[in-house]
């Protein structure tokens, strides 16, 4: 499911946009939530929150906290979401490679629809390419579960839990935890920070002290034998991303 935020302080421009994007992907037949904000700093009141959004539009013209300022804040928790800058003038492009906005889209009235429809198009692309999918027989049935939407793998004797990002619920199976390792060690964003838990790094927010604190609020307790493992995997990848 794709998480779409806009924001803008102009009702009509948020509307229209929320509007087109709704059609655009249900004719894709994609899975959809598109949220609508009045302004800038109603995002950044979203704090970790920012990392369900896949995709921003935000008005770069907006009074209280403008669409560069958001997009700034939105990168201090998510370097991977793509940021769409929707404005009636194209004069902040320095400014938009600092915060890697994919695309400025004109407010332009004849041709909104157009930037828009080549935005998604160029977006969709990216994440087709960007976003690996396991096809997985869980209990519950054969699901395809993009590699990113995984916040750790549970282990309780041989059964498996996943759990997943978009998921209030757990998809689960009967395997060893040793066996999906081996199946995810070729993505490299997979650590086992424990004998029963293999945890996605992308969804570290920290390691300290012996935990490891998910951007979802839980927290791991991590034996002294992994810990400094774990903490210079985390502090690689860090350095990578």
């Amino acid at each position: 499911m794709l998480h779409i935020a806009i924001a803008d302080d102009e009702e009509e421009f948020r509307r229209r946009i929320g509007v087109f994007l709704e059609k655009y992907l249900a004719s894709k037949k994609i899975e959809y939530n598109v949220e609508l904000f009045d302004s800038g700093n109603e995002i950044v009141q979203q704090g970790s929150a920012i990392r369900n959004f896949d995709i921003f539009f935000l008005d770069i013209g907006m009074k209280d906290v403008n669409g560069i300022e958001t997009a700034k804040a939105i990168r201090k928790f998510s370097e991977n979401a793509y940021i769409v800058f929707v404005t009636a003038y194209i004069d902040y492009s320095i400014e938009g490679y600092k915060v890697n906005a994919i695309r400025y889209v004109l407010k332009d009235s004849d041709n909104l629809e157009d930037g828009l429809t080549e935005c998604m198009e160029a977006i969709l692309k990216k994440m087709a390419v960007r976003e690996p999918v396991l096809q997985l027989h869980f209990n519950e049935g054969i699901k395809e579960v993009p590699i990113n939407q995984i916040l750790y793998v549970e282990s309780t004797l041989h059964k498996l839990a996943f759990h997943l990002i978009d998921h209030s619920d757990v998809l689960t199976m009967y395997q060893t935890l040793n066996t999906i390792e081996r199946e995810l060690a070729g993505y490299h964003t997979f650590l086992r920070v424990h004998q029963s838990f293999l945890v996605n790094i992308r969804h570290i927010k920290t390691v300290n002290h012996y935990i490891v604190y998910l951007d979802n609020g839980e927290e791991m307790m991590v034996p002294k034998v992994r810990y400094g493992d774990i903490k210079k995997a985390f502090i690689k990848y860090k350095g990578d991303v």
